[in-house]
C-alpha cells in the first residue's frame, strides 16, 4: 500500500468525524444518482447508449468513449476541489469524494449496461460497486473474505445476497475516504502551494478513474440482455 493510501486510511476516520453522512449509506445515493442522472449528468444507461449510437454500435468503442468522457469529468472535478490548499482541507474532501463516487459509479454503470447487464438488478448494483475497489484491492478482499467473490460472479450469482449489501457499501465508502484523504494531504502538505495541488488532483482523479474504468472493461463481460 503507497504512502498516500496509507496515510489516507489513518484520516479517514476523522474525516468521517467531519463528515458523517461519508458512510456506506452516501456510496449508495451516489450509485442511485449516477443511475438515474444529476444536475448536467445525464443517466448512466442513457449516456451510455449516445456513446452507442455515435460508434455505430460498437460496443467496445462505445465502452472507451464512456471511459474517457468520466475520466476528464473526474479530472476537472478534481482540480475543482482541490485548489482550496490547508484551510479548506475539511470541506474540500466531502465533496471531492461524493463527487468522485458518482462520476466513477456513472462509469462502471454505463460499461455494465452496454454489455447487456440490467442496472436495476440488485447484484448488478452491488458488483459496480465493488468495481470501484479496483483490481488489486477486490482480489485481496476476496482473498480475506470481505468480499464474497469479484464483480463479475456478484453480478451473475444466482440469487441476490442482501447481507452483503452494507459490506459492499462500507468498504467502497472507506475506500474512497482512504483515496482522496491520502491524495490531498501528500500533495497540499508537501506543496503548500494550492493551484499545484489542483493540477495534481486533476491528474490523480483522472487517473484513478482510468484505472478503474480498465478494471470495469476486463472484469464485466457481456451478458445477453
Amino acid at each position: 500500500m503507497g504512502l498516500k493510501q496509507t496515510v489516507g486510511r489513518q484520516l479517514a476516520p476523522r474525516i468521517n468525524e467531519l463528515a458523517p453522512g461519508l458512510t456506506g449509506g452516501f456510496v449508495r445515493e451516489a450509485l442511485n444518482r449516477a443511475i438515474d442522472g444529476v444536475g448536467p449528468l445525464a443517466p448512466a444507461a442513457a449516456a451510455a447508449d449516445k456513446q452507442l449510437r455515435e460508434q455505430r454500435g460498437n460496443v467496445e468503442r462505445a465502452i472507451h468513449e464512456v471511459i474517457e468522457n468520466n475520466v476528464r469529468i473526474a479530472g476537472a472535478q478534481g482540480f475543482a476541489t482541490n485548489v482550496g490548499g490547508l484551510v479548506t482541507m475539511a470541506v474540500a474532501i466531502p465533496a471531492n469524494v461524493t463527487g468522485l463516487a458518482i462520476i466513477q459509479c456513472r462509469m462502471v454503470a454505463g460499461i455494465a449496461h452496454l454489455r447487456g447487464h440490467d442496472l436495476t438488478d440488485p447484484r448488478v448494483r452491488n458488483a459496480v460497486l465493488a468495481t470501484l475497489l479496483g483490481e488489486e484491492q477486490v482480489h485481496e478482499l476476496v482473498k480475506k473474505r470481505k468480499l464474497p467473490s469479484t464483480p463479475m460472479a456478484i453480478a451473475t450469482a444466482p440469487v441476490h445476497d442482501p447481507s452483503i449489501d452494507g459490506t459492499i457499501s462500507a468498504t467502497v465508502a472507506t475506500d474512497i475516504v482512504a483515496r482522496v484523504a491520502g491524495k490531498r494531504l501528500a500533495t497540499t502538505v508537501a506543496r503548500r502551494m494550492p493551484v499545484v495541488g489542483g493540477v495534481v488532483g486533476m491528474g490523480a482523479d483522472g487517473f484513478m478513474t482510468w484505472r478503474i474504468g480498465r478494471y470495469a472493461d476486463r472484469e464485466l463481460l457481456p451478458r445477453r440482455r
